[in-house]
């Protein structure tokens, strides 16, 4: 396993290097094909296999991400975007693959919401964004969640 991020709280570690791309609109492609590309532009190229430890709980999660799995990058409002970046920005890519399949799938982490804020915002770190943007996306995020009911 390659260590990604590792302290006292929390590990992050991933069986291979992750691949992630944005899927290209073609002109031979239907409208329902582009309609999907333009919801979910970006595509993991490989299967890969996250371990979590969060070591102040002593749980270890184990789940893969299938190859050929597209999601919508990190959901950030236009007007917000001078501020933090765009949604295409590369930074991004990892952590906000990582946090859509765990949102996805709540019972990865046993429905733990702030844990999988935690994790993003980790994988933010390794991606070199900066600490005010990190926190800036972990306290939007975690009470965009806290707002949609991610317990339930």
């Amino acid at each position: 396993m390659i260590e990604w991020y590792k302290d006292n709280e929390l590990g992050i570690f991933f069986n291979i290097k992750p691949d992630c791309n944005i899927r290209i609109i073609n002109p031979e492609m239907t409208d329902c094909e582009k309609k999907e590309i333009e919801k979910y532009p970006f595509i993991n190229n490989n299967n890969l296999e996250v371990n979590l430890f969060d070591f102040i709980e002593e749980k270890n999660y184990y789940f893969k991400v299938e190859k050929g799995y597209c999601w919508d990058g990190a959901t950030i409002p236009r007007f917000f975007w001078r501020i933090i970046g765009a949604k295409t920005d590369p930074r991004f890519l990892i952590p906000s693959l990582i946090h859509d399949k765990l949102c996805q799938k709540h019972d990865i982490i046993n429905n733990n919401r702030y844990f999988s804020t935690k994790v993003f915002e980790r994988l933010l770190y390794v991606s070199g964004v900066s600490d005010f943007k990190r926190w800036m996306m972990f306290h939007s995020v975690d009470n965009y969640q806290k707002f949609c009911g991610w317990e339930k």
